[in-house]
């Protein structure tokens, strides 16, 4: 059995006179599921602010002449209609439309790009990119030298302008600066999140992430701030309708299946999966990814089998109690004739065929003055 990889702020999940994390296997690495609880960690994000040890996430370098139109083939949204300074939300694809990874691209210059993708899937995605590189592109992984935090909730910007020297308020979703001094150690500060609420995303040297942490928590502490784990980052997520890779997403699961056609430029040029999305876009999708509730009491969890006419009709990806709205709640992907809003099914829990409705999503959505940007956009 191989050891599990750890991030740079492991020491810290233990550390005397701290909340005392409870770590799980999560694809191979040993990381944070809670620090204080779930429940504690998601009302603070969504209230406060919440500070999250992404450092397993992966980060690519792409350069040279030909990055750009290298990462326009390789991925579903159009990179050409980015700026130096701005982000964005795509997929790779297989050629049947299956999908290969979620991830963000940053445009840091005209021929320099950033990929971060998911940790599970680090491995697949550089020997799927590197296979594929053209000549006057370079591609490097600085996964291990990165780390990377994410502040998440309303009050991440108070917090995070107090000990950066840039002027994050005027920082749109979606867009980041390079070279901005936090605490003393340069970082890329990022307005995206994985939250559904507003937040900032710093990407920075692996030996500098334990100083940022431990900066960042003191500083925020009188506004609330608390460190969070992966429940809370799920139940979060779920509730803003993000997908996670290996549930709403996955090599059988196309980016229009799961209702992320908004990322799926066919009109760009070719890419790879493009003639697959083309036809199921034209033909009409078989299934989609939608939103449940529950009518009967229970919970559905994933991989609960959805049924509808005395027949199996779906699957549920997601799902659980929802902690900000105390109801029943899942995302499923289910045949397209049992899609339509109100359109009544039944879960199979544990062995008891429960009745559900489909609802609308996301089931979460933040009131704010101002679009702050998460993932996906």
């Amino acid at each position: 059995m191989s050891q599990l990889q750890r991030t740079p702020l492991f020491p810290f999940y233990q550390k005397e006179g701290g909340p005392a994390a409870r770590c799980i296997d999560f694809g191979g690495w040993e990381l944070p599921v809670q620090f204080y609880g779930i429940g504690r960690e998601h009302d603070a994000v969504r209230m406060k602010a919440g500070l999250f040890d992404v450092s397993h996430m992966g980060e690519f370098e792409v350069s040279g002449p030909q990055a750009e139109s290298f990462v326009q083939q390789m991925t579903t949204n159009d990179v050409s209609r980015l700026a130096a300074g701005q982000a964005q939300y795509t997929l790779m694809c297989y050629p049947d439309g299956g999908v290969v990874d979620d991830l963000l691209v940053y445009k840091r210059s005209a021929e320099h790009f950033m990929l971060v993708v998911n940790a599970s899937n680090i491995a697949k995605d550089f020997a799927w990119l590197n296979v594929r590189l053209p000549k006057g592109a370079e591609l490097r992984d600085r996964s291990e030298t990165t780390a990377l935090l994410a502040l998440q909730g309303p009050l991440s910007e108070s917090i995070l302008s107090r000990l950066a020297d840039a002027d994050l308020a005027a920082l749109l979703p979606f867009h980041f600066l390079d070279g901005v001094e936090v605490c003393g150690k340069k970082a890329l500060v990022s307005r995206t999140g994985y939250t559904g609420e507003d937040g900032f995303e710093i990407y920075c040297g692996a030996a500098d992430a334990p100083h940022l942490w431990e900066q960042l928590l003191t500083a925020g502490e009188p506004d609330g701030l608390i460190p969070a784990g992966l429940g809370a980052r799920d139940t979060l997520r779920f509730e803003a309708r993000l997908p996670l890779y290996g549930q709403e997403l996955s090599d059988t699961i196309s980016p229009l299946e799961a209702g992320l056609g908004m990322f799926v430029k066919l009109d760009k040029g070719d890419f790879i999966g493009r003639d697959a999305l083309a036809e199921q876009k034209t033909k009409g999708l078989k299934r989609k990814l939608v939103g449940i509730e529950m009518i009967d009491r229970g919970i559905p969890r994933a991989h609960y089998t959805v049924h509808a006419n005395d027949r199996q009709i779906g699957e549920v990806t997601t799902g659980t109690q929802s902690p900000t709205l105390k109801r029943n709640l899942g995302l499923a992907l289910l045949d397209i004739a049992h899609t339509g809003l109100h359109s009544e099914v039944w879960v199979d829990v544990r062995g008891k065929m429960l009745r559900a409705e489909v609802v609308s999503t996301p089931f979460y959505k933040r009131s704010k003055p101002a679009d702050k940007g998460e993932k996906p956009g």
